[in-house]
């Protein structure tokens, strides 16, 4: 870490293993995965200890690194099935395990003494004591709190240089700290320290006067009235700070309280590396093979640029803005986000400049079409982009041929069909259409 010639590692999520094999292909360094059970991501993750043993056999393959994410508040009845699987997770031979529990780290390391432990954002380190602390009972690495400016982030490398610092400089940002978070725990009993959040801070939320008798109670029954806007700006105080306004915004779609804008640092990547960060991790296990192509390829070539001395490529950033996001900030790293981090629009990831058109699955023998799984509609006169990992070829679509054959002036997003080539055809390509 004191080598000023480091180059900083791109950790990519990986909820499956189709996704890991797109992650190494676009240009990721290392991924991380693992399984729902002990995983804060039980939602969409598709890994169980066989294919987790592919997973590590795979990208040890390609020379590539995969840490394994058991990080997880387990209750009592968690903790001896936790430690029975890190054992038969350890025999697979990961480069790391990502955990929070402390408890479980120090119990971990008494069973595999020579176990690489990463502490995960959920542990919450914002200090340099913390890290000093982690650091010393055996961890590798601290994954850092996402509260964190960079100004901090560099005095704990100053103060405690002989670890490891991963940020994440990418994905959704929670509205609690790091993740401690009780929202869907109280509305769903679905906790999200034992992976099973249901995003409620993203849910559209409605602005009513709480009734006063039953009679108004019973007439909340009624179909919901058309929609009336609201005839003033309304907001959230704090009594002790009547100068900070928190401003609530309702329109047709509704409220939306708690919904902070997702993270993009991709101009932040040299003072990030300035102030000691070794490892840019993304976030997204649940997200698409698209997202996960896209901007891990827009990073790749952000970190190579960077080490070889290049000003920074607007190009990727307008890579990161073809995939689907509620808007983007730069965290907490230059200030507060305060007011404008909040999303007060929409709680769901939307389309900016791109939509996710097709996954190319193979040529057709006969015809030496590409084979495409649409995701969705394609019709002929549409331009496409075609990604590869290295290029991105535009294309008119002159053809479509439905999977038996029969020519078809469009095809719905679910279906097969086949296209033409706009370039040697090749692995790992992805369809995209603009807005």
């Amino acid at each position: 870490m004191e080598n000023d010639t480091f180059t900083p590692e791109l950790l990519v999520p990986a909820g499956d293993f189709e996704k890991l094999r797109y992650a190494f292909a676009y240009g990721a360094d290392a991924v991380y995965a693992g399984v729902p059970i002990f995983s804060l991501r039980a939602r969409e993750n598709d890994f169980t200890l066989t294919s987790l043993k592919e997973a590590v056999a795979h990208s040890h393959q390609l020379g590539k690194r995969i840490y394994l994410t058991m990080n997880i508040y387990a209750h009592n009845s968690k903790v001896r099935p936790f430690l029975d699987s890190f054992c038969e997770l350890a025999d697979l031979g990961p480069d790391g395990f990502i955990m929070s529990d402390n408890g479980l780290i120090a119990q971990a390391l008494r069973l595999r003494p020579d176990a690489v432990i990463h502490l995960s954002t959920q542990a919450n380190a914002t200090n340099w004591t913390a890290v000093e602390f982690f650091r010393d009972i055996g961890v590798k690495r601290v994954i850092l709190s996402r509260e964190l400016s960079l100004r901090e982030i560099a005095q704990i490398h100053e103060k405690v240089p002989d670890i490891e610092l991963e940020a994440f400089v990418h994905g959704s940002i929670c509205i609690a700290q790091s993740g401690r978070c009780l929202i869907s725990n109280y509305l769903n009993h679905r906790d999200a320290n034992q992976g099973t959040c249901t995003n409620s801070c993203r849910w559209e939320y409605a602005l009513l006067r709480e009734k006063e008798s039953l009679l108004a109670v019973e007439e909340m029954q009624q179909p919901r009235p058309r929609y009336q806007p609201l005839e003033n700006r309304y907001a959230v105080t704090e009594k002790k700070r009547p100068n900070e306004v928190f401003p609530i915004d309702e329109d047709e779609h509704g409220t939306y309280l708690m919904n902070s804008k997702d993270l993009c640092a991709i101009e932040l990547l040299q003072e990030l590396r300035d102030a000691g960060v070794c490892s840019f991790k993304v976030e997204g296990r649940t997200k698409s093979l698209y997202y996960v192509a896209v901007i891990t390829r827009a990073y790749r070539r952000a970190i190579d640029d960077l080490m070889d001395g290049r000003p920074f490529d607007k190009n990727n950033l307008l890579e990161v803005l073809s995939v689907s996001s509620r808007t983007l900030m730069t965290g907490f790293y230059l200030k507060r986000p305060q007011h404008y981090g909040e999303n007060f629009c929409d709680g769901d990831s939307l389309p900016l400049t791109h939509r996710f058109a097709g996954i190319v699955r193979g040529t057709q023998a006969e015809t030496g079409l590409a084979v495409v799984e649409t995701k969705n509609k394609v019709s002929c006169g549409d331009t496409l982009e075609w990604l590869y990992p290295e290029k991105t070829v535009h294309a008119p679509v002159e053809r479509i041929c439905s999977s038996d054959g029969t020519e078809v002036s469009e095809v719905s997003g679910g279906l097969n069909c086949c296209l033409p080539h706009p370039a040697p055809a090749a692995d790992f390509c992805l369809l995209r259409s603009p807005l």
